[in-house]
């Protein structure tokens, strides 16, 4: 942790300068790569499919093999050290969980990969960081909660996610998160409607001007 010429951190600079990790949950087979596409067109640079979506690891392999870098791909909801192995080798570039596994930690700090383990009590976050997470997901995030546990650990580089929208996100970030997590608020059953993908397209360059503003950034 703190070497800013290892891969893990290269994807943390990114992310954190995105401000945004987009989390895709669900039933999105065959829309993959197209949601990717519209999402970085936006600005997001990143994007999970958790681990509990089906085709999730199929998935991963088809932005990477059609987008390369453009979009940050990373696997979320990984549960076990088998599973952070399996996205790994997908092309995933950061790893997330809902919880804070040693397991999986130690596993994606040995293959020098972004892991974002999820915490919510003091002790849970401060052993994530002391495993060496890359980054620490606030989950689920509540803002007074995030202030106040921020206070203490203002050190620590918090992606809240669970309770983050279009509305609040600039707020998380003003209280101190280096970015945020946002799944069903961005994504959702409705991008594969008519003009779903324009719909999340205004909804992304919303969440990114917002962030950006927040962070003292110019929206470009």
């Amino acid at each position: 942790m703190g070497n800013a010429s290892s891969k893990a951190e290269q994807v943390k600079s990114i992310i954190v300068q995105s401000g945004v990790v987009a989390i895709l949950r669900g039933s999105f087979d065959g829309w993959f790569v197209r949601i990717a596409q519209t999402l970085a067109d936006a600005g997001v640079m990143a994007m999970e499919v958790t681990m509990n979506s089906p085709k999730a690891v199929e998935g991963i392999q088809q932005v990477r093999s059609e987008l390369g870098e453009r979009v940050l791909m990373g696997a979320g909801t990984v549960l076990t050290e088998k599973d952070a192995a399996a996205v790994i080798d997908a092309g995933a570039r950061f790893v997330v969980a809902p919880n804070t596994s040693p397991g999986v930690i130690r596993y994606c700090v040995e293959h020098d990969v972004c892991v974002i383990p999820g915490a919510y009590t003091a002790t849970e976050i401060m052993t994530a960081v002391e495993l060496g997470a890359t980054l620490v997901k606030i989950f689920p995030a509540e803002l007074s909660y995030f202030k106040a546990i921020r206070g203490p650990l203002n050190k620590v580089p918090f992606v809240p996610t669970g309770g983050v929208d279009l509305h609040n996100a600039a707020d998380f970030i003003k209280a101190g998160a280096v970015g945020v997590g946002m799944g069903s608020a961005l994504i959702g059953e409705y991008v594969k409607q008519a003009d779903g993908l324009q719909t999340m397209h205004q909804r992304a360059s919303e969440l990114i001007r917002a962030v950006r503003a927040a962070k003292g950034l110019q929206h470009t």
